[in-house]
């Protein structure tokens, strides 16, 4: 019954949308640009990769399959659709901030976030940054941070896209996309519903994950209105609701279910003066969960925090060749939970981004920022940045930084386990990059090195249960490269993507790899078009990645390599000015193969997906 109430509401909101926008156009206004003006103009001396719109819309794998077969992102998850983690440059899922529309999601019960509760479809580019972020994005910024970027365009127009799928497993999802722009309204809306049984098998057995179904749903609606010629002001909003079941393992099964409600809610003032441009954003973000050990009960843990937020940023020309950014931002964090008490925590930081650009070769960013958290001591945070453009075609790339991650509620205050003498992790990186471009090829080479102290592990202690402690030093280098190509000849288009990632992520202490943190993973991307018929190939490579601090191989002591393909084809039924139909097939784990991605928890056998498209 929830399941047709939730999808009953998305359709209810999508109708009142559409029949509020019906004013005639009086003129034409520029696109606004992103809310995150920072990640474009204070990181010309870090990686920076963007997935585009049309790869998010087409692609209806999950957030975390996208990312795993886009991206150097190792991810650990749980069983398909379950609670799915990245490893950045071989840092734990605490330290990969997630990054909405300029502000951090990251969990203050958990410090991450688990990337299969995102819908990606509503925003208009995912960009991942590689290395450390905290001076601009604050606590948990240390491998990395990922942005999930809305837009808002003011010139007039009114398009739609309806998305039905259907797949194996009993797989439903269905979205519509809406954007529109008349006078000085600018509206977009973003409705998504999906629904699995997600009873694959488990290959080489009589088993299935018999526990594994999940449904959400998500609304992504943001709004801009031009008071002025010098002011805008526009408000982003964000749900997910979503229950899954939390699937066992090849040896035991679970009853367990899991419930998400997430809601994100920003409005921010642009104001564009004679020599400044400023912005003053105002959030409210809640996350809760459910948890019931047993589905069929109502017994239930829950944990839920309000994070309420206020940022105010300014853009100054000091010179035409030098630029500062001021930030001042102020949260406060009020949690709850069956498993502690009321925790809340008030945070406020300073930070300033300054930017120097003597010519056309050289760029050089240096930046500052010191936080005030209440119950800790902040570390004052440095980073820098510079880009040489040796020719048109050879750009050297160098960043340092230091970053930080605050202890997050359960660490603290969880019962039992939980510990107040926690302090902050600390952490020094540096980063190396060459980009190469030659005509439509792109290739990027990086080196880094990142050392964390006071490394928070959650370890057995005496008392029989598990608690955090500050006992790690870790060190994590690698390199990474990345290579895209694309060709055309008359009516044919060719693409190749590839991603290699060789990560050492050690304890100083033991000289031991870091479990779940493969020293190789490498993936790459064939795309094939012509005239309305495209076809793509998608090859996955992770490396095998140890469960046990001892680094033993085994059954019972790593999970072993891995590789899986998937292949998909579309072709485009007709095309008009105003109309377009897609229809396409994606084949998922096309040679069944079995593997897995945790331990003694497999995914799925190969599974098809087919998805029909109308844009209007």
């Amino acid at each position: 019954m929830k399941r047709v109430v939730l999808f009953f509401l998305l359709l209810v909101f999508s109708g009142v949308v559409r029949a509020q926008i019906t004013a005639d156009s009086i003129q034409r206004l520029d696109d606004v640009v992103l809310s995150d003006v920072k990640l474009k103009r204070y990181s010309h001396g870090y990686k920076v990769s963007v997935l585009s719109d049309s790869l998010l819309q087409k692609n209806r794998s999950s957030f975390t399959d996208i990312l795993r077969f886009n991206s150097n992102l190792y991810f650990k998850e749980n069983g398909y659709g379950m609670v799915s983690s990245p490893s950045f440059r071989g840092t734990n899922a605490s330290q990969t901030a997630v990054i909405w529309n300029g502000i951090s999601i990251n969990s203050q019960l958990t410090g991450q976030t688990d990337f299969n509760t995102i819908n990606t479809t509503s925003f208009k580019n995912v960009v991942i940054r590689s290395g450390g972020g905290s001076v601009q994005y604050g606590s948990g910024a240390i491998g990395g941070s990922i942005h999930l970027n809305n837009t808002l365009s003011f010139s007039p127009h009114f398009d739609n896209t309806v998305t039905l799928s259907y797949g194996s497993y009993d797989t439903k999802n269905v979205s519509y996309l809406s954007s529109y722009a008349k006078d000085k309204w600018s509206f977009n809306i973003g409705l998504n519903y999906i629904d699995s049984d997600n009873d694959y098998k488990y290959l080489s057995t009589d088993k299935r994950n018999t526990n594994g179904a999940y449904y959400n749903g998500s609304v992504n609606a943001n709004v801009g209105y031009v008071l002025s010629s010098k002011d805008v002001l526009k408000l982003y909003h964000q749900t997910f609701l979503g229950e899954r079941e939390f699937s066992g393992t090849s040896s035991s099964s679970s009853l367990a279910k899991y419930d998400d409600q997430n809601f994100r809610t920003m409005v921010e003032w642009s104001h564009q003066g004679d020599q400044t441009f400023s912005k003053l954003k105002v959030a409210h973000l809640q996350e809760h969960f459910k948890y019931f050990g047993n589905k069929n009960t109502e017994n239930y843990t829950f944990g839920k925090v309000n994070t309420y937020l206020i940022n105010y940023t300014a853009d100054i020309d000091i010179l035409t060749d030098l630029k500062l950014k001021p930030i001042v931002s102020y949260n406060y964090y009020e949690g709850s939970g069956s498993s502690f008490d009321d925790p809340n925590r008030k945070e406020f930081s300073t930070t300033a981004l300054l930017q120097y650009t003597p010519n056309n070769q050289w760029q050089y960013g240096l930046n500052l920022r010191q936080d005030i958290t209440s119950g800790f001591e902040s570390p004052l945070l440095f980073s820098f940045d510079v880009a040489y453009e040796v020719s048109d075609y050879y750009t050297l790339k160098l960043n340092g930084s230091k970053n930080y991650r605050v202890p997050t509620f359960n660490d603290l205050y969880w019962q039992p386990g939980g510990n107040l003498d926690l302090v902050p992790e600390n952490s020094y990186q540096i980063d190396l990059g060459q980009e190469i471009s030659y005509k439509s090829a792109q290739l990027n080479l990086n080196a880094f090195y990142i050392k964390t102290t006071d490394l928070i592990q959650w370890e057995p202690n005496t008392s029989g249960f598990w608690s955090p402690e500050n006992i790690a030093k870790t060190q994590n280098y690698g390199v990474e490269a990345s290579l895209d190509v694309s060709k055309k000849i008359k009516e044919h288009h060719l693409s190749l993507q590839f991603n290699y990632a060789y990560t050492v992520s050690e304890d100083l202490e033991t000289n031991a790899q870091l479990i779940y943190v493969p020293y190789h993973k490498a993936n790459f991307n064939l795309a094939y078009a012509y005239k309305r018929m495209s076809l793509f190939f998608q090859h996955l490579y992770n490396g095998e990645v140890y469960t046990t601090p001892e680094n033993l191989s085994g059954r019972f002591y790593s999970v072993e390599a891995y590789q899986v393909s998937n292949l998909g084809v579309s072709y485009q039924l007709f095309k008009t000015k105003s109309q377009q139909i897609d229809v396409s097939l994606k084949v998922n784990n096309l040679f069944n193969t079995a593997y897995e991605n945790v331990a003694f928890r497999p995914m799925p056998d190969r599974n098809f997906n087919f998805q029909i498209q109308y844009k209007f």
